[in-house]
């Protein structure tokens, strides 16, 4: 297949299908590229029960955002690497498909996915079904050639006014067009959740390091994504507010909660659990 419908594709080839009950599979993170962030492991594990969940519809129905209960952030990724993907259905129909998963890379589990759950909606609404067929058949029957991701586009966020330590507040522009949208999808172009959840998680890191710690060394880190919860679809130009606000804090772990607007919408939310880690 040409290289536009790889732009966005994390899934180089299943190696383990049991309808409608597990996949397993594999990615290869290009060398190329400068980074590959662990919300795009998480987009990948996504993308594997989305196969298997198209797959248990006929490829009527594909799942598209939805909700995630945590999301462990466990170690980070690099490019060269190869990831080892899973993910074990827990229901799927017509209405939902309803899924946990992991990443492995090198032997370590670098990321779980917990009590997700993708809405189901025509496959044809997004992408062409005889295009979708086929690239299941070609990944299940020795795999697609790694490479392909080239990076996604610049997202840097535009800071907008914040209380240090408290809340920051930042806007996103989409942008307008980008390979991405070309995988993601055909048909109707969206901004990945994956890349919302990125963006989340660039604010809250910047707030981070706005937190008190008893050393000079010691650092705040994410851990965990919980509750993340994607209400509407982004599409291609459109501006986004985002909010990242300080709910708890303790002596060795915090909370926030980052909140992404359209105009006066909520379009998604997040809680990001954080704990001090010491300096050496």
């Amino acid at each position: 297949m040409d290289q536009p419908i790889r732009a966005f594709t994390f899934v180089d080839r299943i190696t383990e299908l049991q309808p409608g009950s597990k996949v397993c599979g594999r990615y290869a993170i290009p060398s190329c590229i400068e980074g590959f962030p662990l919300s795009l492991v998480g987009e990948a594990v996504g993308q594997l029960a989305a196969w298997a969940a198209m797959a248990a519809t006929q490829f009527e129905y594909r799942p598209v955002a939805g909700v995630a209960g945590a999301i462990e952030l466990l170690s980070p990724v690099r490019p060269g690497q190869e990831l080892e993907l899973a993910a074990e259905l827990e229901s799927v129909d017509t209405e939902a498909v309803a899924y946990n998963g992991t990443a492995r890379a090198n032997g370590t589990t670098v990321l779980r996915l917990q009590n997700c759950v993708g809405p189901m909606m025509p496959l044809a609404d997004f992408d062409d079904p005889q295009d979708v067929r086929e690239r299941f058949a070609l990944l299940c029957n020795g795999g697609a050639a790694p490479g392909g991701f080239c990076g996604v586009p610049d997202l840097a966020l535009e800071r907008a006014s914040h209380e240090s330590g408290q809340w920051i507040r930042a806007r996103l522009r989409v942008p307008a067009s980008a390979a991405l949208f070309l995988d993601h999808f055909p048909r109707r172009h969206v901004f990945p959740g994956s890349l919302l959840m990125e963006t989340n998680l660039q604010l809250a890191a910047a707030m981070a390091s706005e937190l008190p710690t008893p050393a000079a060394r010691d650092r705040w880190t994410i851990l965990t994504v919980l509750d993340m919860k994607l209400r509407a679809f982004v599409a291609p130009g459109e501006c986004l507010d985002i909010e990242a606000r300080l709910t708890e804090l303790s002596a060795h772990s915090a909370t926030m909660a980052v909140e992404t607007r359209n105009e006066k919408r909520i379009v998604g939310a997040v809680r990001v659990l954080l704990a001090l880690e010491e300096g050496s």
